[in-house]
Order: structure tokens, then sequence, then C-alpha cells
């Protein structure tokens, strides 16, 4: 009986939780972030202002409601990659999965490119993610969490989908960026050229 009652909880506040959020999108790409109050979110979802709070930190956090979601999926993505895949790979095939398929005509994407409050907490709430794929990086290699290899790759994965969307083909892109992280700047044509131009002079 209790797991039954616990699971019915569980699904009421899934249920609120999505319901907030739907609200809140569908307010913010109709009047504008600005313009839209979080009294007004809880009341078109059919709640209280003390139950959005409970579900939602601050006005910002309503966008991201997947925030943990894709937290977990960067971790999954290091501890569950198949035998014998390296984390820069799976890390790579994760973020062109997740990350290079967001379409720019989505109303999501385009709230948050238009509201400079979201994209900066869109930012920071990425980076927040930083520090927690660090953890997972020194577990599958057995480097210190704070070991500048572990804490360089977990931020350069996190920073390469802004560099690979503003291209026009953010899936090549991503491979480009992941590649010069395992090849390093020598293999890259340029360098190459720098390297041939170095020995004739």
């Amino acid at each position: 009986m209790a797991e039954t009652t616990t699971g019915r909880r569980e699904r009421k506040k899934a249920r609120t939780r999505q319901a907030l959020a739907d609200a809140a999108l569908r307010l913010f790409t109709e009047r504008g972030f600005d313009n839209v109050g979080v009294r007004e979110v809880a009341e078109a979802a059919d709640v209280s202002l003390s139950t959005l709070f409970k579900h939602f930190p601050n006005k910002e956090a309503l966008v991201f409601d997947l925030d943990a979601d894709i937290e977990s999926a960067l971790v999954a993505a290091v501890r569950e990659r198949a035998p014998g895949q390296s984390v820069l790979h799976a890390l790579r095939d994760h973020m062109v999965r997740s990350r290079t398929a967001l379409r720019t005509d989505d109303p999501m994407f385009v709230l948050v490119e238009s509201t400079p409050a979201l994209r900066d907490y869109a930012r920071r709430m990425w980076s927040r993610h930083e520090k927690t794929l660090a953890a997972a990086l020194a577990d599958a290699t057995g480097l210190a969490p704070d070991a500048p290899a572990v804490a360089g790759l977990a931020r350069f994965a996190l920073e390469a989908p802004s560099i690979a969307n503003a291209g026009e083909d953010p899936p090549r892109t991503m491979h480009e960026l992941f590649t010069l992280l395992e090849d390093g700047w020598a293999a890259t044509p340029l360098a190459q050229q720098e390297g041939h131009v170095g020995q004739d002079g």
C-alpha cells in the first residue's frame, strides 16, 4: 500500500511539474519572458504560488525543467559507454546526439535566444554540470577529480556545443572539435603547414 501511495504521489508531482513547465512555455512564447510573472504561470497551471516554488526555484528554471535529466544523461554517457569505447568518444557521440539536433525554429530555442536573461541562465546551468561530469570522468579513468586532464575534458565537452551549433553542419563540427582534442593542434592542416614553413625557414 505504501509503495502504491508513493507512486501515486510521485506521478502527481510529475504532472504538476509538467503542467507548470507547459504553462510557462506557452505564456512566455505568447507574451515574452519579461512580460509574464510567476503568479500568472501558477494560475495558468491551476496551482498555488508556493507549489510553483516547490518545483522551480526561480522564474528562469521554468524554462529549463529538464536540467537534472540532462546532467544524468551526461554522466550515463560516460559510465554506460560501450565496452572498449573511450570516454572521449562516448562524450563526442552523446553531444552529437543530444546537442546538435536543436532546431532554430523550435519555440524553446527561439524563446531562449531572444531573451538575454534566459541565454545567461542557460549558459550558467550548462556550466554547472562541469563538476558532476568531471567526477564521472575521474571514476572512469582513475584520475583525481581535480586533475587538469579531467577538468579540461569536462569543460571542453560542455563548451563544444555552443561552437558546433554556430556552424552550418553542427554534427561535423562537433566531430572536428573532438578530433582536435584527441589528436592535438599538431594534427590540423594549418599546423602541418606551419611546420613545413618552419622547416623551410
